[in-house]
């Protein structure tokens, strides 16, 4: 069954346009490779911290929305704890009201 997940990272302030990119294709294909599918990429640009994290004050936020598998998190969760460039993620999973409302009509 595919659920609708949301996954933000944050990226280390001191990248350039071009590894960022790289960075967001990467994830995007591991994101596919395990099963995900419908992924929208929206690069949130850089922003302000709320707190330091490693010495930075700012990075570069990016939104995942896809859907997929529950087994589709973990590799790339791994691989963003494991990178240089990631210093902060975070996956939540969405709750999707258009199925509810589909129900309710059905049974009207």
């Amino acid at each position: 069954m595919s659920l609708v997940y949301e996954t933000m990272y944050i990226l280390r302030p001191d990248l350039g346009d071009e590894q960022v990119e790289q960075a967001i294709t990467k994830y995007q294909n591991l994101l596919q490779e395990h099963g995900a599918a419908d992924i929208q990429v929206q690069n949130r640009g850089k922003r302000r911290l709320a707190y330091e994290i490693n010495r930075h004050r700012d990075g570069i936020y990016i939104q995942f929305n896809y859907t997929g598998p529950g087994t589709a998190i973990a590799p790339v969760e791994r691989a963003m704890r494991l990178s240089e460039e990631v210093i902060r993620y975070m996956t939540i999973k969405q709750n999707v009201r258009q199925e509810a409302t589909e129900k309710e009509a059905v049974t009207a």
